[in-house]
């Protein structure tokens, strides 16, 4: 059984981590740490969320040796003068080796985007604007915006499943490796 370390403990990551390894049939034991993403609290642009997502990741990694490590970041990013959800993840294996890889993007109603734009964090404007608490350990803003049909959870799974792939892809024998020695 391989070990995940998940480089956050939100719920809504470390549930969709667990979920994505039970559907690809992945046997792993997966624990939640707290990880500084030494990124803004709230990242702007692709490359400020996956920069987060990765170091997660290999803070995750260095924190329960032999350990892979998973980081997932949400984060917001400007498009055709309209501001979008981004969400990017990372898997770092013990040998230094790190995968990334990007998911769904949806664009914020203007009512949101604009505080986010001020300088607040998505997480407590989208608590205001659905009037429920801790939105960022369950649905998030896609399950807002999507009549929860895609919540934070499906989304960050679809990552930790590319993430997954690309793993096996390296590995070339389409099998997640059991132990650090496959690493």
């Amino acid at each position: 059984m391989i070990k995940i370390t998940v480089g956050s403990t939100n719920k809504a990551k470390v549930e969709a981590v667990r979920t994505a390894l039970r559907s690809m049939e992945i046997e792993a034991e997966v624990t939640g740490t707290g990880t500084d993403s030494e990124v803004s609290a709230q990242p702007v642009g692709d490359e400020e969320t996956m920069t987060g997502a990765r170091n997660r990741a290999k803070a995750a990694a260095s924190t329960v040796p032999g350990s892979v490590g998973i980081g997932l970041e949400g984060g917001v990013r400007e498009l055709d003068g309209r501001l979008y959800i981004c969400n990017w993840g990372a898997l770092a294996l013990p040998d230094g080796t790190v995968f990334t890889a990007g998911g769904a993007q949806l664009p914020l109603p203007e009512e949101v985007a604009a505080p986010v734009r001020a300088g607040q964090e998505l997480g407590p404007v989208m608590e205001q604007y659905s009037l429920q608490e801790d939105i960022r350990q369950t649905g998030g803003a896609v399950g807002v915006f999507t009549s929860g049909r895609v919540g934070r959870p499906d989304m960050f799974g679809h990552i930790v499943r590319l993430l997954v792939g690309q793993w096996q892809f390296k590995d070339g024998d389409g099998a997640v490796a059991s132990g650090p020695e496959h690493a």
